[in-house]
């Protein structure tokens, strides 16, 4: 399939972005050169809701319902990290639909940003896994702040041929200095920092006092040497690791399956200290332009559909329990997940809201030690 042929198939949502960006990397075209135009005639882009999210969520693949009732797919914004979109949006950015993760929404709910989903406009709000409902600080009455969407694992994706293991996995591989810049890592503080916080051996009741921070920092001085590369861009991990410019980075589950699926001999390790799980969900601008649509956009992200590629394909688990049937339970081990949310989460290290001020020291810090001070 030529670059032209690939263009069209992503504009039919039959390619995702992500699959022809780095089909493009493989050619050494770069995204710049390529014009994606055109529309479907149905409605224009302003008539469609606004996804505001991470690099990767801006795919075909997770709107086939949203698509099949209004004709295209939403428009998209991408932010690096959940307080890059925050900040954009107390800067007067308005979207329809944003996607933090669980340990920002009793920060993002101050700020009177946000509405609360009305769940009974949500078709598939009755297969939600009840679990994934009662996170800290998400009820509003029988409304939910951030209806939940995907869970996971920040580990470490590793080069199986390159990397020697002597006995159990560890976070130790991204701070070992015989694999000095050949590392590579997430770069929001919301990954990197309690990752660190793991490694200096803080428990995240305390990861707000002033002795966790200096534990926390000095570890991460510690590491910033043998890391080649920090980034919000997923891509730009997995193409290092599968040219074997990295032997290791911090990535989500996704890196990992996706790897994998391409032939690279690479393992999402299960680290002895515990990996760090979340959960993330969607949502809505108090002032959202294209209210009935932003429901569409929640409602197509729930759907069993969705839930199957971003099982099969990413290896998140899906919020809705109907797409866990969809596998079988030696699949669901293989991709490190299970139908219990609970058996994963509770097996690693969960996040917990903080504060503004923590948020906003904790990044400010990270961004030195990164800049190399």
């Amino acid at each position: 399939m030529d670059v032209l042929d690939q263009i069209g198939a992503v504009r039919e949502g039959k390619m995702s972005r992500r699959a022809f960006t780095r089909s493009l990397a493989a050619a050494g075209v770069g995204m710049a050169t390529v014009p994606f135009s055109g529309r479907k005639a149905m409605a224009a882009p302003e008539d469609q809701a606004t996804y505001f999210t991470w690099g990767g969520y801006d795919i075909p693949e997770l709107f086939g319902e949203y698509q099949a009732k209004n004709g295209e797919l939403p428009n998209f914004s991408i932010f690096g990290g959940s307080e890059e979109a925050l900040t954009k949006m107390r800067g007067g950015f308005v979207v329809d639909v944003s996607h933090p993760c669980n340990q920002a929404v009793p920060r993002w709910t101050a700020t009177g940003l946000f509405q609360s989903a009305d769940m009974s406009r949500l078709s598939h709000a009755g297969d939600i896994i009840p679990e994934l409902t009662q996170l800290e600080g998400n009820a509003d009455g029988d409304n939910l702040w951030m209806v939940p969407f995907d869970w996971g694992q920040t580990s470490i994706t590793y080069r199986t041929d390159l990397v020697e293991i002597e006995g159990e996995e560890s976070w130790d591989i991204l701070w070992d200095e015989k694999y000095a810049g050949r590392l590579g890592s997430l770069g929001a503080g919301a990954d990197a920092w309690w990752v660190g916080a793991i490694k200096a051996g803080v428990d995240f009741d305390n990861i707000d006092t002033p002795e966790a921070f200096e534990k926390i920092a000095a570890v991460m001085r510690e590491q910033r040497p043998h890391i080649r590369v920090y980034t919000d861009d997923t891509t730009t991990l997995e193409q290092a690791l599968a040219s074997g410019e990295m032997v290791a980075a911090m990535t989500w589950n996704s890196s990992a399956t996706l790897l994998r699926a391409e032939g690279h001999p690479v393992r999402f390790a299960q680290p002895k200290e515990g990996a760090l799980t979340w959960v993330c969900g969607l949502m809505i601008h108090k002032d959202a332009p294209n209210l009935d649509r932003a429901y569409d956009v929640i409602d197509s992200m729930l759907s069993v559909d969705t839930g199957k590629f971003m099982i099969n394909d990413y290896g998140y688990g899906h919020s809705n329990a109907k797409s866990f049937d969809e596998f079988d339970e030696e699949t669901l081990v293989g991709l490190g997940l299970s139908k219990n949310p609970a058996d994963i989460l509770e097996a690693g290290h969960f996040q917990k809201p903080q504060t503004q001020e923590f948020e906003s020291k904790m990044n400010a810090l990270f961004e030195q030690i990164k800049a190399g001070f």
